[in-house]
């Protein structure tokens, strides 16, 4: 068993913790569940935790440089160490973007359209349960709805921000300030994505119209040219039966 072999093999059992453990999640934070309550949903959130873990610590048993992979994934080891830290648990369920990856086509252009896609209403859906987790019990927070917190996602991400609903503690605005820099990066893509097809379909016209212009004048030409090569081929074939006619009138003046 390898690193890369284990990723193969764990893909879709880890893709399938992740969205079990953003359901269990979501059901947690929206309707205001504690911890301490021992239901279903917090049974879940800890059992695909116990995944996460598992994963990591196979992944480091497998590497080939066990040392420089603790250092690369230091990331996940902070996330798995601070599970109190509720809303960066939300980091895990990136597994899931890996379906829009994978899955989206073999097409580059369709490929980075259904990621990016995918990913965005992944990250503001993640952004606004994260952001609600941190506001709804703060005395001084405006976002204490889900519907608040998606509208105050989809206004960060698309860097609109209407400015009625806003974070007022830490977590909530690292949310905002990771759905920002996202949403710049995202209407980036977009924009360049509609703009290549606009080049690509103005390209692909221009070149249909450039060949059909190009054998419409190859016609013009080839027609003059073959009936003048006919009229041609009919003035040799005359001189040439005219000559013969000739040649037989006079059999010694084709000897000499």
């Amino acid at each position: 068993m390898t690193i890369e072999r284990w990723q193969r093999v764990s893909e879709w059992p880890m893709i399938v913790a992740a969205v079990v453990f953003l359901a269990a999640y979501s059901v947690q934070v929206i309707a205001d569940l504690p911890e301490s309550a021992n239901l279903l949903p917090d049974d879940l959130v800890w059992v695909a935790w116990a995944v996460f873990l598992i994963d990591y610590a196979v992944k480091l048993w497998l590497a080939p440089s066990r040392g420089r992979w603790f250092v690369r994934h230091l990331h996940e080891l902070f996330i798995l160490a601070l599970p109190a830290l509720r809303p960066l648990r939300l980091l895990r369920v990136v597994t899931i973007l890996n379906v829009f990856h994978s899955r989206a086509g073999a097409a580059l252009r369709g490929k980075l359209l259904a990621y990016v896609l995918g990913s965005s209403a992944m990250l503001v859906y993640c952004g606004a349960l994260a952001t609600l987790d941190s506001e709804q019990n703060d005395p001084n927070a405006n976002i204490r709805s889900i519907g608040d917190a998606l509208w105050w996602a989809v206004t960060t991400m698309t860097t609109v921000g209407y400015g009625d609903r806003y974070p007022v503690t830490a977590v909530g605005r690292f949310a905002a300030v990771g759905l920002m820099l996202t949403g710049i990066a995202v209407l980036g893509v977009v924009t360049g994505s509609i703009a290549s097809w606009i080049v690509d379909a103005v390209a692909r016209q221009t070149a249909r119209q450039t060949a059909a212009a190009v054998e419409e004048a190859v016609e013009a030409i080839d027609e003059p040219l073959e009936e003048q090569m006919r009229a041609l081929v009919e003035q040799v074939a005359r001189l040439s039966a005219a000559l013969e006619a000739r040649n037989l009138k006079d059999p010694g003046r084709l000897e000499a």
